[in-house]
């Protein structure tokens, strides 16, 4: 069976066309991906590759924006340049969420904070720890990283963490990781960091608020818990 190409389709339903007069929130993620795309191969549309692609992350965008470019690119109608093209796209509107996530932001309960960093750690195939630093006011100061480790685990420096509290004479500390396993349950370890966390904080009056394990799209807090 012969595959039409995307110029052989009635113009409102191209998708380049289709935004134009209809709007980009018209369009559907294939057809978005489509026009990042351009082209397809030989037998398929770039809707239909993206169709193909999206199939095989279950129409998830977090786990597309997990792939590599090795991985995309064994797709057939693919290559680098369109790979590079689709990741550094996800990129963008990552970074876009995340420089809007801090504006004038006051925390309020762990969901608040939670969505903060869900585009920072959502996606990640290897560990990282930040902290969320606040005023009295619960205002955000700033989010810090302190360190980035492997799929099982990070190294966290207390002096790190309240060194950067300290200077920025913040009231309070949310604690943040991710899980890569998708598992939000705390470990042994995280249960232990917690507790030497608070009480190295109550000592120097910066209270820590909250620990918060991203997995995915979900999360645990501490605090929520009653594990504070």
């Amino acid at each position: 069976m012969e595959i039409s190409s995307i110029k052989a389709w009635a113009e409102a339903d191209r998708p380049r066309e289709k935004m134009i007069n209809q709007g980009r929130h018209t369009l559907t993620d294939s057809e978005l991906l489509a026009i990042l795309l351009r082209s397809g191969s030989g037998s398929e549309s770039a809707v239909e590759l993206s169709r193909r692609i999206l199939q095989s992350v279950q129409n998830d965008l977090t786990r597309l924006s997990r792939l590599t470019v090795n991985e995309l690119s064994k797709f057939k109608g693919m290559g680098n340049v369109k790979s590079i093209t689709i990741i550094a796209a996800l990129e963008l509107g990552r970074r876009r969420r995340l420089a809007e996530g801090t504006k004038n932001t006051k925390i309020s309960s762990s969901t608040d904070a939670a969505e903060l960093f869900l585009p920072d750690l959502s996606d990640l195939l290897y560990e990282e720890f930040w902290i969320l630093l606040l005023n009295r006011a619960n205002h955000i100061i700033s989010k810090i990283q302190i360190s980035k480790g492997g799929v099982t685990g990070t190294v966290v420096d207390p002096k790190l963490i309240f060194k950067a509290a300290v200077e920025s004479t913040a009231s309070g500390i949310i604690l943040f990781h991710n899980h890569p396993s998708g598992n939000k349950q705390p470990s042994d370890a995280d249960i232990s960091l917690t507790k030497k966390l608070r009480e190295a904080g109550n000592l120097l009056d910066i209270q820590v608020l909250d620990h918060i394990i991203i997995a995915g799209n979900s999360f645990y807090s501490f605090a929520d818990e009653g594990r504070l």
